[in-house]
């Protein structure tokens, strides 16, 4: 049974993730999250890891006095982070936006296998986790279910054998809308995605198409691909979760009920493939399964993210921090839909270019960029 350091434990993918471990194929010896201390008690009470970090201090220090009559020893910090990291076998870095980027990096110091939940840790600074990881020679397993879908269709073949990458995307909720339509989206349409639970954020950006963006950027890296070599395609019923087109004309996906679960338990069990009691696909029942081009005029936000990978740097920090803090706004009903991805392209601009950012000019990149959205709105707002 493998140790499990769980960084994430409060979000969505966080909490799949101890249910996983429930099924026997972990034991989940270390969790980390920001500032949920109610949540992260619950949890350290129901799983018992034996340490249990928040970054907040002064939330650590709440949930510290929550567990004084447990054996768990709360941590916090950065310290505390690594503590948590040097304490499993195997790290599942689920947090939540760039704040993933430094545990990332951080697990990958520490030379343990990583199962990747957090794509910004590629699209803001894929230069620096890739490097990083090939130097110590960690495995960096992908956890999101399109980039596993291609994880286990490319075990069918060499890397010189590859001629395209083909993702997946449901369309989100607003497929075949048109410009018009989407000047009027409340938050309230776009939290309603058709086929996935997910968090907030993520479940915005699956609405303006920028998720999938991101998603490109993080196969890109992953997969030693060139970004115009990773297609997008609109299937709307969440069946088959991605593709590889092969150079003799063979086409391979993988297929199945959409529960992230089942990548997370894929990656955990990694290089075996672990039982699992799940509801079947039954194709029977499937009905058809259609596919459509993406409309990258409609939905601007894939071309922002093809751009910003081809040209590097700090590209993707900037577009990714813009993007984080256009989608608050907009939960907030401070800007309006289309306005997300027209602030992002608008930093995009603005924010100065560093060709080769280390990690302190990733983290400068993406404070610029969510400072120019912030007074950007401000602007928007004024009477």
């Amino acid at each position: 049974m493998k140790k499990l350091s769980l960084i994430g434990s409060t979000g969505s993918i966080g909490r799949q993730a101890l249910e996983v471990s429930e099924e026997g194929l972990c034991s989940v010896r270390a969790m980390a999250a920001g500032k949920n201390a109610a949540l992260m008690e619950e949890q350290a009470r129901k799983y018992r890891p034996r340490l249990a970090c928040l970054f907040d201090e002064k939330a650590a220090g709440e949930l510290r006095a929550r567990l004084r009559d447990t054996s768990v020893q709360v941590v916090a910090g950065l310290p505390g982070l690594d503590e948590v990291i040097a304490e499993g076998d195997m790290i599942l870095n689920a947090a939540t936006g760039i704040a993933g980027l430094r545990p990332t990096l951080m697990a990958i110091a520490q030379k343990k296998p990583l199962a990747l939940a957090n794509k910004e840790s590629l699209v803001t600074a894929g230069h620096l986790v890739t490097a990083e990881a090939k130097k110590h020679r960690v495995p960096i397993l992908p956890v999101d279910s399109e980039h596993s879908a291609v994880f286990q269709c490319l075990a069918a073949g060499r890397k010189n054998e590859v001629e395209r990458l083909i993702l997946t995307a449901s369309g989100g909720p607003f497929f075949g809308w048109t410009k018009e339509q989407l000047r009027d989206v409340t938050p309230e349409q776009a939290l309603r995605h058709p086929n996935w639970k997910m968090g907030p954020r993520v479940t915005v950006d699956s609405a303006t198409m920028m998720n999938k963006g991101f998603e490109i950027m993080e196969a890109a890296w992953l997969f030693d691909t060139p970004e115009e070599k990773v297609d997008v395609l609109v299937h709307r019923q969440s069946v088959i979760h991605s593709m590889v087109l092969f150079r003799d004309g063979s086409i391979l996906a993988q297929l199945a009920p959409p529960d992230m679960k089942m990548p997370i338990r894929h990656a955990i069990g990694w290089p075996e493939r672990a039982a699992a009691n799940d509801p079947r696909l039954d194709l029977s029942q499937a009905g058809a399964l259609t596919f459509a081009k993406a409309d990258e005029d409609v939905f601007p936000a894939m071309r922002l993210c093809r751009k910003a990978m081809n040209e590097g740097g700090n590209r993707g920090a900037v577009v990714n921090g813009a993007d984080e803090a256009a989608v608050h706004l907009f939960l907030q009903g401070k800007i309006g839909f289309p306005d997300i991805c027209r602030l992002a392209e608008q930093a995009y601009e603005q924010i100065p270019y560093v060709k080769e950012p280390d990690l302190e000019q990733i983290m400068e990149s993406d404070r610029m960029a969510r400072g120019y959205v912030m007074q950007s709105a401000g602007r928007i707002l004024e009477p």
